[in-house]
């Protein structure tokens, strides 16, 4: 699935994701009232409303676009018609023959990070009969519980033709409370970074491995560091746009070729309208203001990759 990924890299000329993370506050007022007087204010209601609400979106910016990464915590907190509006847009996005990358998080061992990748990544065996039950192309894992939590997925991905990104140096602030201590001299981030190249030495693609990292784009100078460790390791990078992370601040996570990372923005995109910059666009038209942001995104990073 690296390649694939790659391919629409090049293809569209745009190292970009949309995160598909939907929050009801985010969702206009028609369409919430269109769920609402189908389902009733009901859990049924919120998830068709995201369901409707993704659709639109993904509608405007497939065409743009090599990925997307649904959130599913946005989705797990309405419950089981959250994941089935979860399921439908996993779905959906492939209809569109986007890559989607599961942001799931996930971190355990043995027998429970097996069900975990065989639910997400793999098949489950269901008497005589597997079954593909979410069927992302990627998740993230938490690598916190070490070999014992990230192996499964990986025997996972192998079967597969699938991938990882394995959380490395995240962008939330609070981040380094655990991954900037020193360990042996070096920070906890640069010898996850250097534990990742390790695993994505078993799962090599003819580039790049189909075992990620994610570094966030709050930190640029610990992605210059990570980018050298791993060079063989494609970084999804969270944190543009809402978070702070602009173009400029960016080229130092790409190789020379262009390649071997992907920027994630989410609010900044789905929630476009809201900004001042897009308020032109109207509630109505949100799927036409994200497009704009797109567009606006891919500008800022080409522009920057070509300074550097």
């Amino acid at each position: 699935m690296i390649e694939k990924l790659i391919s629409r890299i090049q293809k569209t000329k745009a190292p970009v994701v949309v995160g598909l993370d939907p929050m009801l506050s985010y969702i206009p007022k028609h369409i919430q009232k269109r769920a609402f007087d189908a389902y009733g204010e009901t859990l049924e209601g919120a998830a068709e409303a995201v369901w409707q609400y993704n659709k639109e979106i993904i509608d405007k910016v497939y065409d743009l676009i090599p990925a997307v990464k649904p959130q599913i915590a946005m989705y797990e907190q309405f419950g089981i018609e959250g994941m089935k509006a979860y399921k439908k847009t996993v779905d959906y996005c492939h209809e569109k023959d986007l890559v989607v990358i599961g942001d799931v998080k996930r971190g355990d061992i043995g027998s429970t990070s097996a069900a975990y990748a065989a639910g997400h990544l793999g098949r489950v065996q269901v008497g005589d009969k597997r079954y593909a039950a979410f069927n992302e192309d990627f998740a993230t894992v938490n690598p916190y519980l070490g070999s014992d939590g990230i192996q499964p997925f990986i025997d996972v991905c192998k079967e597969e033709k699938k991938g990882l990104f394995i959380l490395v140096k995240t962008s939330n602030p609070s981040s380094g409370e655990f991954q900037d201590q020193l360990v042996d001299g070096k920070p906890l981030y640069e010898l996850v970074g250097e534990k990742v190249a390790a695993w994505g030495s078993q799962h090599m693609g003819s580039s790049y491995s189909y075992i990620g990292a994610v570094v966030g784009a709050t930190y640029p100078e610990q992605g210059k560091i990570l980018r050298k460790l791993m060079p063989r390791t494609f970084i999804l990078v969270p944190g543009y746009g809402a978070q702070g992370g602009k173009g400029e601040d960016l080229v130092h996570f790409f190789q020379e070729d262009g390649l071997g990372a992907v920027i994630n923005s989410s609010r900044g995109i789905i929630a476009a309208y809201k900004q001042e910059k897009y308020a032109r666009f109207g509630e109505e038209a949100f799927a036409d203001a994200s497009r704009q942001a797109v567009v606006d995104m891919i500008e800022d990073i080409r522009g920057a990759l070509e300074r550097r």
